[in-house]
């Protein structure tokens, strides 16, 4: 990747509030959000799960002139059709069973300042509609009323997914999208941002041995190569994690790689473990496939729901069996957003019985 100093050479692009790195990509980000932020028109960050979506529209919000003005965050991917709908644009007295009072919707509540609608992938392409003609029009309908509202917001979207193939899948409007990405900003994974990994273990680490109040000052050597050399699906909200823990685990002056999860040291047999049951053997996998599927060739077409989605509800149980339930800990577990965890659940039917905690 070119210098992005070369690219915009007049752009400061020192690390913003909230974001620690040093990394050409890192401070390509940095001169983006700096340089988006005197525009009104809409952005849309897109990026894996972790990797700061939220706090790069902060900085959008808070570097340009509505930083004045409110600055309202939706997370798309954690309500239902019906309750975003209302949540967005509000809904007037008796519009439906529960509506007992008027609501202001979040856009409403955004006027004269920036909306952040998080996991936008996750909306219908009934609210897809709506959504476009906010943008389009800056007016709405609250739900069950004939009013129109205009309203004056910058929209900033988030994607942990590639809406291009959305689009191609007809799941999401071609023309929301290109509406949203006039000004795109990718956030890079924290795997491409080489030793601002090094640089965020010792935030971390400082963070939590004073809340912890510990007397932790360094890391093992050893310990460190194996968080450099990890891959983390879960980019930076992952290491948080596991640096957390290690700090409330050690009973030294210095972090241990024994602290540290087997997924990142390597020791495949007790990553296994943390999952699965410990008698659990090679053939797990196998054996669960084919008990639940019998040994006959499996159709091209049906491999996802006859072993993919099964393994999955499986291993769902089984993390959040090892968590006592808890969402929290269980989506930590795994790497990924509580919201996706709860979707997930849903859909394998685990929800109910394990509650939203």
């Amino acid at each position: 990747m070119p210098d992005p100093k070369s690219r915009f050479k007049n752009v400061d692009d020192s690390p913003l509030d909230g974001l620690i790195g040093e990394s050409a990509v890192m401070r390509e980000t940095y001169q983006l959000t700096r340089k988006f932020a005197a525009s009104g028109a809409s952005v849309l960050l897109m990026g894996e799960t972790g990797t700061g979506k939220e706090l790069i529209a902060s900085s959008l919000h808070q570097l340009s002139d509505r930083a004045s003005g409110p600055f309202v965050r939706v997370n798309c991917g954690a309500l239902t059709e019906t309750l975003l709908d209302s949540e967005l644009f509000g809904h007037v007295k008796g519009s439906f069973t529960d509506a007992i009072r008027d609501r202001t919707g979040r856009f409403e509540a955004a006027h004269g300042g920036t909306i952040f609608l998080d996991e936008i992938n996750s909306t219908s392409l009934t609210l897809q509609v709506k959504l476009l003609r906010v943008l389009q029009e800056r007016e709405f309908e609250r739900v069950g009323d004939t009013r129109t509202i205009p309203v004056d917001v910058r929209v900033i979207a988030a994607s942990n997914c590639d809406l291009n193939e959305l689009v191609a899948e007809g799941k999401f409007r071609e023309d929301l999208f290109w509406r949203l990405n006039v000004l795109p900003i990718r956030l890079p994974t924290l795997r491409r941002r080489g030793n601002d990994v090094e640089l965020l273990v010792k935030y971390f680490l400082k963070f939590y041995a004073q809340r912890n109040a510990k007397q932790i000052t360094k890391v093992e050597p050893s310990a460190m190569q194996a968080l450099l050399d990890y891959a983390w699906p879960g980019n930076v909200r992952e290491l948080q994690n596991y640096i957390e823990r290690a700090v409330v685990l050690s009973e030294d002056e210095v972090l241990e790689k024994k602290l540290l999860p087997a997924a990142v040291t390597g020791n495949t047999e007790a990553a296994r473990s943390t999952v699965f049951r410990p008698s659990d053997d090679e053939s797990l996998i196998r054996e669960f496939v084919e008990s639940h599927i019998g040994k006959a060739a499996v159709e091209a077409q049906d491999l996802h729901k006859q072993i993919v989605d099964p393994v999955e509800k499986e291993l769902l149980k089984q993390v959040m069996a090892g968590c006592n339930q808890t969402q929290t800990k269980a989506a930590q577990r795994l790497g990924i957003n509580r919201n996706t965890l709860y979707k997930k659940l849903l859909e394998h039917g685990l929800a109910k019985q394990n509650g939203k905690s």
